[in-house]
Parts: structure tokens; C-alpha cells; sequence
């Protein structure tokens, strides 16, 4: 009898073993031919899932989103103020830092090889970073799309900074700032306005 083969979940596994490949060797230093042998596969199953490099690491970066975005919110999920959604997202990071770290650093790779501008890697960034500014909203519970970008732009700034100094960035103690911001600026906003 033939295998039965779940393409989509068999696609998940390749990803996932790929994010490690990536990230220990950068995304220019690999070849398709290097990941297929990585993987343990041949390089015609890689392009039967992924027509390109290119390709495999857009759908790595769609796939990584979805699931940290899926991890985030079941932390966040249950909690009723503000504050501690955001405390929980902050620790969140703290407990995952090592993972958002090489995560960081293998886009700045990625982008350093490939240069900033129009291209279909790009698009799948600006993709996942619209999405995670949603997810934001909605975990945080926010109407307002600019307050998520900056949460957005703070967890990106918290990560870097936390690479080159850590002991003076604390994700507790950002998340706390930060809850402190906002619960003062939504006092102080017409209605409270989120």
C-alpha cells in the first residue's frame, strides 16, 4: 500500500528544520543543494515544496510568524487588563529570547546579502509585519494601529538592544514601562481611546 503523504504538514517539518539550518549559517552561504542534504532530503523533494531558495525562506518567514504569533497569544489569551497582557508579552520574550535573537539576526543576514528593496522576500516581510501589528491589536486589545506599530517597533528595539547589552534591558522592566506609558496616555486621550 503507498504512503500517504500529508504535503502540508510534511512542508511544516522541512521548515522547521530549516529555521536552525539558516540561522547557524546565514541565508547567502547556502546553497539549495546544502539544505536538501541537511535535511536529509533530495533536492528534488526540496523543490517539489519549495520552487527556490527564495522561496523556502519566504514561506519560512510566513510560517515562523504564525507560530510565534500562536504562541504570543496563548500566553496573552484569558487576561484582563492591559497590563498584564503586556506583562505576559514581555515575558513571553524573555522566555524565547534566544529563538527571537537568531530570528533577528538571520533577517539582518538575509537583508544584508539581499539588500533592502523590491522583492518577493520583502513583500512576505511586510506581510508578517502587518499581521503582527493586527495580532497586536487584537491580543492588547488596542484600536489603534499606530500604538501597535510602536509595541511592534519596541519589541524589534528590546531584541536588538538585548544583543548587545544585556544587562541593562530587561524585558519585565520595558513591559512594565511600557504598560505604564500607555495606561497614562489612554487616561489622558479623548474617551480613553485605545
Amino acid at each position: 500500500m503507498p504512503k500517504v503523504v500529508d504535503h502540508d504538514e510534511y512542508r511544516k517539518v522541512l521548515l522547521e528544520q530549516c529555521f536552525d539550518l539558516f540561522a547557524d549559517h546565514g541565508y547567502a552561504s547556502l546553497t539549495t543543494r546544502q539544505i536538501a542534504k541537511a535535511l536529509g532530503v533530495s533536492t528534488g523533494t526540496l523543490y517539489y515544496y519549495f520552487p527556490s531558495k527564495e522561496d523556502l525562506f519566504m514561506q519560512l518567514i510566513e510560517e515562523l510568524t504564525t507560530q510565534d504569533l500562536l504562541r504570543a497569544t496563548a500566553q496573552i489569551e484569558g487576561l484582563s487588563t492591559l497590563r498584564e497582557r503586556i506583562l505576559a508579552l514581555g515575558d513571553f520574550l524573555a522566555a524565547n529570547e534566544d529563538y527571537f535573537i537568531k530570528q533577528t539576526l538571520l533577517m539582518m543576514d538575509f537583508y544584508q546579502q539581499a539588500g533592502v528593496g523590491q522583492s518577493r522576500v520583502n513583500e512576505a516581510v511586510q506581510r508578517v509585519s502587518m499581521r503582527s501589528r493586527d495580532e497586536i491589536m487584537t491580543a492588547l486589545q488596542l484600536d489603534n494601529p499606530l500604538l501597535a506599530t510602536h509595541v511592534l517597533c519596541l519589541i524589534d528595539g528590546l531584541i536588538s538592544e538585548r544583543m548587545v547589552n544585556t544587562e541593562m534591558v530587561s524585558y519585565r522592566q520595558q513591559a512594565e514601562l511600557l504598560a505604564d506609558l500607555l495606561t497614562a496616555y489612554f487616561e489622558k486621550s479623548p474617551g480613553g481611546e485605545r
